[in-house]
């Protein structure tokens, strides 16, 4: 057994496509939803129209939260496919100006010409097109634009996180019902913040106390503009 096979690394970067449209999405959910529920309920909206509210919340956020996605990430691919067709073109009209082009990449990377240009060549010889792909624009499975899979993630996952105070509203007894969906969606920002650190590598705390404070604080704003309307009705 070589010591690569002995030593298998998993590095949290490959999942930064999923992971970052995942925890977007949820968190979304949650705060959006969490807060239209306080400001709605805050103006003394009974419970009916808090549930129509948080429902047509939920079903509006993700069909946004999908297309947002979906536009954004194939405005990306869009961007990749048509620089992947001209260094394609480039490659097949100027191959030796390509080639200079990937050694003097790695050249900048502490490569001397010569070991550069040998690199270069070897790389070019076995996929020229995948060599400037990764090494001149940046393009990598890892990185790749996947704008399905980016559009359901987050409509999925902010449906998800907006279950959370829409089921405080149909259980929780009509005093308690702001108190509640508030802590209710802290608490779940706090699981989301500490999820998403641990599926990205990140510090927990830091993550905890980022998505808590802004959640906290769209929750605290939407309840004093529900007060405000509440009472100017």
């Amino acid at each position: 057994m070589t010591r690569l096979h002995a030593h298998p690394e998993r590095h949290a970067v490959s999942r930064i496509g999923w992971l970052r449209a995942a925890v977007l999405g949820a968190n979304d959910g949650i705060v959006s939803t969490g807060s239209l529920i306080v400001g709605v309920a805050a103006s003394g909206t009974d419970r009916s129209g808090i549930l129509v509210a948080g429902i047509a919340a939920l079903v509006a956020g993700a069909m946004s939260m999908a297309a947002g996605e979906y536009v954004s990430v194939s405005s990306q691919a869009d961007t990749e496919k048509a620089d992947l067709a001209r260094e394609t073109a480039e490659l097949t009209t100027q191959p030796g100006l390509e080639r200079q082009e990937l050694a003097d990449i790695y050249m900048a990377r502490g490569l001397d010409p010569d070991l550069a240009l040998k690199v270069a060549d070897q790389l070019m010889a076995d996929d020229a097109l995948g060599a400037h792909a990764r090494d001149e624009l940046g393009i990598s499975d890892i990185s790749t634009a996947r704008p399905l899979q980016a559009a359901f993630t987050s409509a999925a996952t902010f449906s998800a996180g907006a279950i959370m105070p829409l089921a405080v509203v149909a259980a929780a007894p009509g005093q308690q019902l702001i108190p509640l969906v508030v802590a209710v969606s802290l608490l779940c920002l706090v699981l989301l913040g500490a999820l998403g650190a641990k599926a990205g590598g990140a510090p927990v705390m830091r993550s905890i106390v980022r998505v808590t404070f802004w959640g906290a604080l769209a929750m605290a704003l939407t309840a004093g503009v529900g007060s405000l309307f509440g009472a100017a009705v």
